[in-house]
C-alpha cells in the first residue's frame, strides 16, 4: 500500500513544535540538561478547589457517558465569568458554546464556515492554527502583517477592495500569540465597523485575556458596541485556570455564528467529560484572588528573564502580556538555525519565528513556562552561547 497524503494536508507544514520536542528529545539523550522554553503549557497547577471539584465528580460513577454538549451550568458559568472580568452580558443559551479547548473551536470554524475559494484574512505572524484551519477548509489565506511600527496591528485600510469582496472572515487576537501586543478600544471599534462594511466575521483569539501585566486592562472584544453583531471570541481554561490537558474552552457572541459551529461539532465529538466541565464551572466562578496571584508571578517571571537576557546584551522588548516573549535575534543569524543552536548548544529550547508566518523571521517565541530560577539559568546559558558566537552575530 503506498498511501499518499491529501492535498490540504501536503499545504501544512510538518509541526515546529514537533520538530523542537525531537531536538529538545535528542539533546537530553545525549546528557544536555534542557530549560524547555518552547510550548506554552502553564507549569503552575490548576486551583486547588478545581482539583478537589474534578476528583470529587470523578467519583461519581454515574458521570462516566456522553455530555454531548456543555451543561448548563457551564454556560451560566461563563456569561457570570464575562461580567464579572469584562463587564459583558452573555446569553448563556445562546451566545455560549463549550469547546475542547479554543484550538479545537479555531480548528473547525473555518470548516464549518467557509467555501473553497472564499478568503480569510489571517495575521502574520500568527498562531499556526489560523492558516492551518483555513488550508483544511479549502479557503484562500490573505496574510495581514503586523508590524511594530504599526503596534503589531494590521492595516485594515491597506487591504484591497477586491479581496475584501471575497472575504468571509478576519480572524485577530489580543493579546497575541506570539507578538504578544495589545489592543485598546478605538482599534476594536475600528475593527467593528470595518467587518459591517464588509460584511466579514470577526474572529478574535483572547486566550491570554487573564495575563495581562503592568495594570493594562482587559478588553473583551465582545465589550464594544456593535461587536456581538460581527464577531465571536474564543476563550480558554488552559491558561487562565492551568488547566490546559483538561482540554476545555468556550467561544461567545454572534449567535448565528456559533449556531453554525455547534451544528457542525455536533458530527464530530460527544461533549467533555463531565467531571471536567464541573471543575471549570468552579473555576469560573471563583473569586478573582486566584487570577490577580497568577499574573504577579507572571509578570515577575517576565521581568527576570527580560533582566537577564539584556545582562547578555541581547535587547528584547517588554512583554505587556501573555505568558511569552517575542524576541528579535541577533543579526547573522535565520530563526530556525539560532534556535535549534541555542538547544544544541545552550541547552535552551524556544520556537523559532518562522513558524507563525514569513513575518516571523528574525524572532524566536519564548515561553515563560520555567521557575524564576530556571529562567535566570537560562539567561546564563544564553550569554554564553552569545559571548561564543559574537562573531557570527556581529
Amino acid at each position: 500500500m503506498n498511501l499518499v497524503a491529501s492535498e490540504k494536508v501536503k499545504k501544512m507544514s510538518a509541526s515546529i513544535f514537533q520538530e523542537v520536542a525531537n531536538r529538545k528529545h535528542e539533546a537530553i539523550k545525549a546528557g544536555k540538561d534542557v530549560i524547555d522554553l518552547s510550548v506554552g503549557s502553564p507549569d503552575f497547577p490548576p486551583p486547588p478547589f478545581v482539583v478537589d471539584t474534578l476528583i470529587e465528580c470523578a467519583s461519581d460513577l454515574s458521570k462516566y457517558g456522553y455530555t454531548l454538549t456543555g451543561i448548563p451550568e457551564f454556560n451560566d458559568a461563563v456569561s457570570y465569568f464575562y461580567k464579572q472580568r469584562y463587564t459583558v452580558d452573555l446569553n448563556p443559551r445562546s451566545e455560549v458554546l463549550q469547546l475542547m479547548g479554543s484550538q479545537d473551536g479555531l480548528a473547525h470554524l473555518a470548516t464549518a464556515l467557509i467555501n473553497p475559494g472564499d478568503y480569510v484574512l489571517v495575521p502574520d505572524p500568527g498562531y499556526p492554527i489560523y492558516e492551518a484551519s483555513v488550508n483544511i477548509a479549502g479557503g484562500v489565506i490573505y496574510p495581514m502583517p503586523l508590524l511594530a511600527e504599526n503596534k503589531f496591528q494590521p492595516m485594515l485600510d491597506e487591504i484591497p477592495v477586491d479581496i475584501l469582496e471575497k472575504t468571509k472572515l478576519m480572524i485577530i487576537s489580543y493579546p497575541g500569540n506570539p507578538v504578544t501586543a495589545l489592543a485598546d478600544e478605538v482599534f476594536f471599534e475600528k475593527v467593528v465597523n470595518f467587518a459591517k462594511c464588509h460584511d466579514i466575521l470577526v474572529v478574535h483569539d483572547f486566550a491570554y485575556s487573564e495575563l495581562i501585566f503592568d495594570g493594562n486592562p482587559q478588553i473583551s472584544f465582545m465589550s464594544v458596541p456593535g461587536a456581538k453583531e460581527v464577531g465571536i471570541e474564543f476563550n480558554s481554561l488552559s491558561k487562565t485556570f492551568n488547566m490546559a490537558g483538561c482540554r476545555i474552552g468556550y467561544v461567545v457572541g454572534n449567535e448565528q455564528a456559533i449556531n453554525i459551529l455547534a451544528s457542525f461539532k455536533s458530527h464530530i465529538d460527544y461533549g467533555v467529560f463531565y467531571p471536567i466541565q464541573k471543575a471549570a464551572v468552579r473555576a469560573l466562578t471563583s473569586d478573582s484572588t486566584f487570577l490577580q496571584t497568577q499574573v504577579k508571578e507572571y509578570e515577575y517571571r517576565r521581568d527576570v528573564l527580560i533582566a537577564g537576557l539584556e545582562k547578555s546584551g541581547w535587547q528584547v522588548a517588554k512583554s505587556p502580556a501573555t505568558m511569552f516573549v517575542w524576541a528579535r535575534i541577533p543579526a547573522g543569524w535565520k530563526s530556525r538555525e539560532f534556535a535549534f543552536a541555542l538547544i544544541d548548544q545552550a541547552g535552551v529550547a524556544v520556537i523559532p519565528g518562522d513558524a507563525f508566518g514569513e513575518l516571523g523571521e528574525g524572532y524566536v517565541r519564548i515561553a515563560m513556562v520555567q521557575p524564576p530560577e530556571r529562567l535566570s539559568l537560562a539567561s546564563e546559558r544564553i550569554h554564553k552561547f552569545l559571548i561564543e558566537y559574537s562573531g557570527k552575530i556581529m
